[in-house]
């Protein structure tokens, strides 16, 4: 059954993300760090959302990772370093503002600001959004839309020959969500060729693996 932008609902999200979860068994360090993040956050009402590997995997992309990637907006970031650092979390060097660590676990986390550039990091149509717009909420966590996961990725590997591998997390996401062509009008018109390109390439794929 192909998946268009329509389709797309939260229960279904949520039936993956705990995939997902079930993927990371025997990693529960990550797992009770995200927990316990998002849960600071919420309490101190600072705006954020998961992306990185965590996000691929509560789309229904199970992939390892041992850090904790996050969007904020500024105002989130400085009330970060405000309120949770030397609570729990600190800086994973001396002077370091956007690279954290859980001092529990020692958890590496990663912020990225809203309005930074996916890629080569050069203005474009996409940048990364400001999370209350952006995302939505799975077992307590604010993770990024489906739709925003992959426009950040597709604008990412399109500028960055060092990020293919984002096209690559584009290409496995479209096969496991079973997303079809007409998805391609829930995104950002600057990444929709590549969208579909990638879409092509599989159905051709499966074409040629049934001939």
């Amino acid at each position: 059954m192909k998946t268009s932008a329509s389709t797309v609902s939260p229960r279904s999200l949520h039936d993956v993300y705990a995939e997902g979860l079930r993927y990371l068994m025997g990693q529960g360090t990550l797992n009770g760090a995200l927990a316990r993040l998002s849960e600071d956050l919420g309490r101190h009402g600072i705006d954020y959302m998961v992306i990185g590997a965590v996000a691929l995997m509560a789309h229904g992309y199970p992939r390892f990772t041992e850090d904790i990637d996050l969007v904020m907006t500024a105002e989130g970031l400085e009330a970060f370093h405000r309120e949770l650092v030397g609570l729990g979390y600190s800086p994973a060097f001396q002077g370091s503002r956007k690279k954290l660590r859980s001092t529990r676990d020692g958890v590496p986390i990663e912020v990225i600001v809203s309005g930074d550039y996916p890629g080569d990091g050069k203005p474009k149509p996409v940048s990364f959004p400001i999370p209350a717009e952006a995302s939505i909420e799975l077992d307590g966590v604010r993770v990024v839309t489906l739709e925003n996961l992959l426009e950040l990725k597709l604008a990412s590997g399109m500028t960055a020959p060092d990020r293919l591998k984002d096209l690559a997390d584009v290409q496995e996401l479209i096969k496991v969500r079973g997303l079809d062509a007409d998805f391609a009008e829930a995104l950002n018109p600057y990444v929709r060729e590549q969208y579909l390109r990638l879409w092509t390439a599989i159905e051709q794929g499966r074409q040629n693996s049934n001939e």
